[in-house]
């Protein structure tokens, strides 16, 4: 295990799994300007890590996030610009190709939920909490919020909690498709490093493109997303990980995948 990050966020690494743990405990891990800047490169410099296969980002076994810093909101409230340099800071995570991992304990809420809705998989613990209370402060879920949500659970689930800011326990966001997964309490962020772990042991290549074709065919129409789906098809079916996946198979021995 290498480690690396600076106080807010604590950057280790495990075999080919990258692993970024928020580290403000006494803000909730308050996403604040600097902590969104450090995952944000964080994330960067793993997706260009050849090594690094999967990304698994956490908070403390008590709180994920409890979403934007306020003691930022009345500078931001001054920037016309805040959102757009918001926006900005997050856009890797909508670019990196390396499945993305988001192990929630306890609260994940407003941008904190906004930023694991980023991820490509959430595992929650039983007691884990998610909520939209931007109305209440007067303002939106302006990450990503309304809309994410909405696609994730569909619109009339998602306007009953976005307009009230009523927390959503870890069982009615799996019911409904906000997280991938529930497990007991004090066990999400075992499970999404083993769930991680997985999938760090298969075709580098089919991972990355199986996360690229959903993400572009997810807002396509059906016909164009199929022609997404059958360039991304044809382009694995080249690789030398394919043909190693096919003759160990024949061989009835372990493939090693190299990413070709």
């Amino acid at each position: 295990m290498t480690s690396t990050g600076n106080q807010d966020l604590i950057v280790t690494t495990e075999g080919h799994v990258r692993i970024l743990r928020m580290n403000r405990p006494r803000a909730r891990n308050a996403l604040s300007v600097a902590l969104r800047d450090a995952i944000s490169s964080a994330i960067v410099t793993g997706d260009r890590d050849p090594q690094v296969r999967a990304i698994v980002i956490t908070g403390s076994d008590t709180c994920f996030s409890a979403g934007g810093d306020i003691k930022e909101f009345p500078d931001a409230a001054n920037q016309e610009d805040s959102m757009f340099v918001s926006q900005r800071i997050w856009s890797p995570l909508g670019s990196c190709r390396v499945p993305l991992i988001a192990a929630v304990e306890g609260i994940a809420l407003g941008g904190g939920a906004e930023f694991a809705m980023l991820c490509d998989i959430i595992i929650a613990g039983d007691t884990a909490e998610f909520a939209f209370p931007e109305v209440r402060l007067g303002i939106l879920p302006g990450n990503g919020g309304t809309q994410r949500f909405p696609r994730a659970v569909g619109k009339y689930k998602a306007m009953r909690y976005l307009l009230t800011g009523d927390r959503i326990s870890a069982g009615s966001a799996a019911e409904m498709g906000l997280v991938s997964e529930v497990v007991e309490a004090g066990s999400a962020f075992a499970s999404a490093l083993a769930l991680a772990q997985r999938i760090a042991e298969l075709p580098p290549l089919a991972v990355r493109q199986i996360k690229d074709v959903v993400t572009h065919g997810a807002d396509a129409p059906l016909s164009s997303a199929l022609n997404i789906e059958r360039e991304g098809s044809r382009l694995l079916m080249r690789t030398s990980d394919h043909k190693e996946a096919s003759n160990a198979f024949i061989q009835k021995r372990r493939p090693v995948f190299t990413g070709k």
